[in-house]
C-alpha cells in the first residue's frame, strides 16, 4: 500500500528529528534543543522547497531504502544549507557582540 504524502511527511519529520538529534549529540556532545529546532523547522526546510514536500521526500526514501539512505539524503541535500546558515548565524552573533564606540 502506498502512503499518502501527509503520511510520508509525518514519517520524514520523525526521521529528520532523529537525524538532527543524533548529529548534535555526536558532534556537539550535548543536547541543544535550539539547534535541533533550527535544523528541523519549516522555516529552514522552506529554503529548500515546500516543507511538507521535503519531509515527504525523506519519508519516502526511508520507506523504500531505509534509515541509512534517508540520512544520506539529508547529509547531501539539507546539511550543506544548514551549515551555511549556522556559519552566517555565528557571524551575525559575533558582530552583535562587538561593543560599538560612541563618537
Amino acid at each position: 500500500m502506498k502512503a499518502a504524502p501527509v503520511e510520508d511527511a509525518w514519517i520524514g519529520d520523525a526521521v529528520l528529528a532523529l537525524y538532527a538529534r543524533l548529529k548534535i549529540l555526536r558532534e556537539d556532545g550535548r543536547v541543544d534543543g535550539e539547534k535541533c529546532k533550527r535544523l528541523t523547522s519549516n522555516q529552514f526546510l522552506g529554503t529548500l522547497g515546500e516543507p511538507t514536500k521535503v519531509e515527504a521526500n525523506i519519508g519516502r526514501i526511508y520507506a523504500l531504502e531505509g534509515l541509512e539512505a534517508a540520512f544520506g539524503w539529508i547529509d547531501g541535500h539539507l546539511l550543506p544549507m544548514f551549515e551555511r546558515q549556522e556559519e552566517n548565524r555565528k557571524k551575525r552573533l559575533a558582530r552583535s557582540a562587538i561593543p560599538r564606540r560612541r563618537g
